[in-house]
């Protein structure tokens, strides 16, 4: 999957300002950023969980409308239409693993690794819409409860814990390194425990006939759900808007390179994701009175990567000779 030429330093002698070291390490963050749990992997073995995740629930959410017909419950239907929902949620998430795998292209210079984050981003945005639909359902329902059939709700809420169950256990292993992964696992963990708790509410309104029951139960697990998808919603939003991923400290990053020979100065440093698993850099370092020097620039990009988990680093070496200074240099200017 490594579709970046490994150019390991080109420069333009003759002018200082664009002495460019080019270096990238691998396209892959492997390091403590996003864990190192080869991640890489991702798109290939996690295609069969998608695939299984995505027929499991389609099924499950047919049955779950008939017999929400066939029992009256609202309950039941409102939940087979959250389902989709999450069908939905699984398909873009599978969608975006697949469309980061392609190749950098003439328009796309990067790929469409970027899909990956607005899928988490989405999935999250889903997951807060759909349980404030529940929850405002919850809430009409305390005030005015419509009877339900205990029995059926509690049988058919069962299989749902058993189908969420398996489908997050599929996306559990990629969880820690993938926020895209992990938005999927989310969605099905958040799904079980909701049908875990219909098991009990159904429980519940046989043994003591008490109608609230069924509402009070929902209102608890959307909160549960909101307060799980908080974190998801914020680390989505902070990389669609190219913020430090997660886990790099940057001032440990600027350490670093600041360390590295040669190196009295630097500026314009970004750091950002390129997809929910790669990290991007840039730097210009300013370097006075050496000559260019391919073999450290290679260095510092696999330092980088190994132990930022920064996979794709370029900077830009500047020897500050000529009395210019960079216009990039001053800490406001992007």
């Amino acid at each position: 999957m490594d579709d970046h030429a490994h150019e390991p330093g080109h420069h333009d002698g003759h002018h200082h300002d664009h002495a460019h070291g080019h270096s990238h390490g691998h396209g892959h963050a492997h390091g403590h950023s996003h864990g190192s749990g080869g991640h890489h992997h991702a798109p290939a073995s996690f295609g069969l969980a998608f695939a299984v995740g995505i027929a499991l629930n389609l099924a499950y959410v047919g049955g779950e409308a008939a017999y929400g017909v066939i029992a009256g419950s609202l309950a039941l239907l409102a939940d087979a239409g959250h389902n989709l929902g999450d069908v939905l949620g699984l398909a873009a998430a599978w969608l975006a693993s697949w469309l980061g795998r392609r190749v950098p292209s003439a328009r796309f210079t990067y790929g469409l690794r970027r899909s990956s984050i607005l899928s988490a981003l989405f999935n999250a945005i889903v997951l807060l819409v759909v349980t404030g639909g529940i929850a405002w359902e919850a809430i009409r329902r305390l005030v005015d409860p419509a009877p339900v059939a205990g029995s059926i709700v509690m049988i058919v809420a069962a299989v749902g814990i058993l189908v969420n169950g398996i489908t997050a256990l599929l996306f559990m292993s990629g969880a820690k390194n993938d926020l895209n992964l992990r938005g999927a696992f989310l969605h099905m963990a958040s799904d079980a425990a909701t049908a875990a708790a219909v098991v009990v509410a159904g429980f519940l309104i046989i043994e003591t006939g008490w109608l609230r029951i069924d509402p009070a139960i929902s209102l608890v697990v959307s909160l549960v759900i909101v307060l799980g998808t908080w974190s998801l919603l914020r680390q989505s939003l902070d990389l669609a808007l190219d913020g430090v991923p997660a886990g790099i400290d940057r001032a440990a990053v600027e350490r670093d390179l600041r360390a590295l020979p040669g190196v009295v100065d630097l500026h314009d440093l970004h750091i950002w994701g390129m997809s929910t698993t790669e990290t991007a850099l840039t730097a210009h370092l300013i370097r006075p009175g050496l000559p260019a020097d391919d073999a450290m620039l290679r260095a510092a990009a696999a330092a980088l990567d190994r132990d930022h988990g920064i996979g794709h680093a370029t900077f830009q070496v500047e020897t500050g000779e000529d009395g210019h200074t960079c216009k990039l240099a001053p800490e406001h200017v992007v």
